[in-house]
């Protein structure tokens, strides 16, 4: 019987992993980004989103000189933070508003999802909020600067708040995914007939630290294209 050869993506490596671990054939979407981003909108959403193309923003307060070179230090720094937060359990730079990372759990085949959920949830948490912040940032520092960055900025905003709610939904279902994963790797493992070794849990940590990462670039994206206007000022 020939294997079921799948349907190779070009999209974000968070999907391709999705698919792999979920056992899922995953086509190209048929719609448009454009045509997805309508739906998402609501008519409110679309109205906010009018006004900051539209508008004239005021005129550019505190030219930056060193102050974006910071900037961009700052993002490299929190990157690196939520990167060695995500790889080895190492809590981030201690701040206002984060939230807790919890360590591993231990190897045990008697664990259940329980520890992994709450540990990957945190870290979705700490991402958001301090993601978020960041944006913040680089808006204040692009409005200041000509009447076009401005806009963008203010663009920037509108789209955060119309699409924050739907990202978090869709986020969310990241871990459960990876809870029945992780049931199904805990089932074989606990099947075979070779002495039970811990090196399924091994893989299958491997396996949510690259899905972690892989959210991790999904989520910086409108960070990486603020920094570039920045760049361009």
């Amino acid at each position: 019987m020939q294997a079921q050869t799948r349907t190779a993506l070009s999209g974000p490596a968070l999907v391709r992993l999705l698919a792999r671990i979920a056992n899922l054939d995953v086509h190209e979407p048929a719609a448009s980004l454009s045509d997805r981003l309508s739906q998402w909108l609501g008519w409110t959403d679309a109205i906010a989103l009018s006004t900051a193309l539209a508008d004239a923003p005021p005129a550019p307060l505190v030219p930056m000189h060193s102050g974006a070179h910071a900037l961009e230090e700052a993002c490299m720094r929190m990157r690196a933070s939520l990167v060695n937060a995500v790889a080895g359990g190492v809590k981030p730079t201690p701040g206002r508003h984060r939230a807790r990372v919890p360590t591993p759990p231990p190897d045990d085949l008697s664990l259940d999802f329980a520890a992994f959920r709450q540990r990957y949830v945190s870290l979705q948490q700490t991402m958001e909020t301090d993601i978020g912040l960041l944006r913040g940032r680089l808006r204040a520092a692009l409005a200041a600067q000509s009447p076009d960055l401005a806009r963008l900025a203010a663009v920037d905003a509108v789209m955060e708040q119309a699409l924050s709610a739907r990202e978090r939904s869709l986020l969310a279902h990241v871990p459960v995914l990876l809870g029945k994963y992780f049931e199904r790797m805990k089932r074989a493992a606990a099947d075979q007939a070779a002495p039970v070794s811990n090196a399924w849990l091994d893989a299958f940590r491997d396996d949510m630290r690259h899905v972690s990462l892989a959210e991790l670039e999904v989520r910086f994206q409108p960070v990486e294209g603020l920094l570039a206007a920045l760049r361009t000022r």
